[in-house]
């Protein structure tokens, strides 16, 4: 018999079951900790859960994966084999982008089908795309090999890349990057687009962002069989073969700090979980503006938290169509529907708080490839607009804003799909205000903290909190940033942080305190 009092603490506590807490609870089970995950919701997977309605599955959130690489190694990590647990299909194309005269862009890995591409619409600006290319895999090296999944906490890890930077001119924006390459206005947006999936503008995020380019060419765009919800149901799985414990239907609502350590977590229902051990996965504003109001802050103090720039807003609207499965044959898994403004659309929504009778969207059709997300014959699709955050003085009222706004992006998708409303069976939409009440996203933000230079690496929430010790961020809003490779890589910055414990195998009970 193992006599408990001399054994190493090892309980670790993660606040959220999206794909970065999931990760981290992945890693530390690794590692030897006994791990209890908690979350406000009936599903894993955060922002890449689903709602099923009527036979159809909506994926809420994220809906493509690059760079599966990461999760391969997140299973490698944990002794598993993430090809057999997931089924991942490469997408070819990846995604069609339109615009309002009819041209169309398909985009995909084949770099002869590519240059193609770019001469149907600009022959004289294939020789910059070129270029653009050799630009994107030099920002690859630097931005993604040589900073995604290294700690940054430390000013000098950010600093020692700044003459680099220079180098590839991280000053400039991925727009004015773009137009610096290709003189064609419809190219300069399909080659500085990327941003808006991890919520920034690409007229003023980084032109190192242009590393994209690179990471889809090399690894392509795939989609997971089941949607992302299958992924995280997948990394549940791991967790509690490891012993760990997810929690649904609870809500974290403080983290108790004592003598500068984090030492428990408070429940909206009074219970109190200990451990020497916790993980944020919740919004890093949440995580200091809410969970720990009550202890005074160095450095993510709240007038802090309020000069900062976050994200955009999303419009999301997810509907199943009857009897459609042979409907707009031309409608693919992924499609891009641009209006008639690019850098004006950007303006207005992170510059001006406006939200715009002109819009762009996203048009997700995964029942074309996935027969599991909507009944036979039928289709499930999710069309995304960028809106406004819930920042500024005169946010939008969804309450009232959103029927007149529906209707408009109605309109447009009667245009590459007509004839759809009359084959709606059912609809779900969510608005910024969704996004604050069901992920406690700071003014309703998609994506966090916007990813401005000088709102990443060092200079965004670190993994390892300046605030308390014991207490680690993983997500969106911390290192390395949004997207699915961003939120499942800062777990690997996690476990770069934190010790190895020794596995007890005797002692289950430390894991269910």
């Amino acid at each position: 018999m193992i006599d408990s009092q001399n054994l190493p603490d090892n309980r670790a506590i993660v606040i959220g079951a999206g794909l970065g807490g999931l990760a981290a609870a992945m890693r530390l089970g690794a590692k030897g900790y006994a791990v209890t995950v908690l979350d406000r919701l009936d599903r894993t997977g955060g922002r890449g859960s689903s709602i099923s309605q009527r036979g159809h599955r909506f994926d809420l959130g994220p809906t493509i994966v690059t760079v599966p690489q990461v999760f391969e190694s997140l299973w490698a990590d944990c002794g598993r084999d993430f090809r057999a647990d997931v089924d991942l299909r490469p997408l070819d194309p990846f995604y069609e982008i339109r615009w309002p005269d009819g041209t169309k862009f398909e985009a995909c890995g084949d770099d002869a089908r590519m240059f193609a591409e770019v001469e149907k619409i600009s022959p004289r600006d294939l020789k910059g795309y070129k270029r653009f290319l050799k630009d994107s895999h030099a920002r690859y090296v630097v931005g993604f090999e040589g900073m995604v999944a290294k700690p940054m906490h430390r000013i000098w890890e950010t600093i020692k890349v700044l003459p680099k930077f220079a180098m590839l001119r991280a000053d400039r924006s991925i727009y004015a990057h773009a137009a610096s390459r290709v003189k064609d206005e419809k190219l300069r947006m399909a080659l500085s687009f990327h941003p808006l999936f991890i919520g920034g503008d690409p007229a003023h995020v980084t032109s190192m962002y242009a590393l994209v380019a690179h990471l889809e060419k090399e690894y392509g765009v795939h989609y997971a069989m089941g949607g992302v919800q299958a992924i995280a149901d997948a990394m549940a799985g791991v967790i509690r073969a490891q012993g760990g414990i997810i929690r649904h239907g609870v809500e974290a609502d403080e983290i108790i700090v004592a003598n500068g350590a984090a030492k428990s977590v408070t429940l909206t229902n009074g219970e109190v979980l200990d451990a020497p051990l916790i993980v944020s996965n919740a919004d890093a504003g949440h995580t200091y503006a809410h969970l720990m109001r009550n202890f005074k802050k160095k450095r993510w103090t709240a007038p802090k938290l309020r000069r900062k720039r976050w994200s955009m807003g999303l419009y999301v609207w997810y509907f199943g169509t009857k009897g459609t499965a042979q409907a707009w044959p031309d409608m693919g898994h992924h499609t891009i529907v641009n209006g008639p403004r690019f850098t004006g659309l950007l303006r207005d929504i992170f510059m001006r708080g406006k939200l715009c009778d002109d819009m762009s969207l996203y048009i997700h059709r995964p029942s074309v490839t996935d027969p599991t997300a909507a009944p036979a014959g039928d289709d499930t699709f999710y069309v995304l607009s960028p809106v406004p955050n819930l920042a500024w003085d005169n946010a939008v009222d969804w309450k009232t804003q959103e029927p007149k706004y529906r209707e408009l992006v109605a309109a447009e998708i009667e245009k590459q799909m007509p004839g759809f409303r009359d084959k709606i069976t059912t609809e779900l939409v969510f608005t910024p205000e969704d996004f604050r009440d069901r992920y406690l996203s700071p003014h309703g933000a998609g994506f966090s903290l916007e990813p401005r230079i000088l709102q990443s690496a060092w200079f965004r929430p670190h993994n390892v909190s300046e605030e308390a010790r014991g207490l680690f961020l993983v997500g969106a809003g911390t290192h390395p940033g949004a997207g699915l490779p961003g939120v499942v890589s800062s777990a690997e910055v996690l476990a770069k942080l934190v010790p190895d414990m020794e596995v007890v195998a005797d002692a289950p009970q430390l894991a269910a305190e």
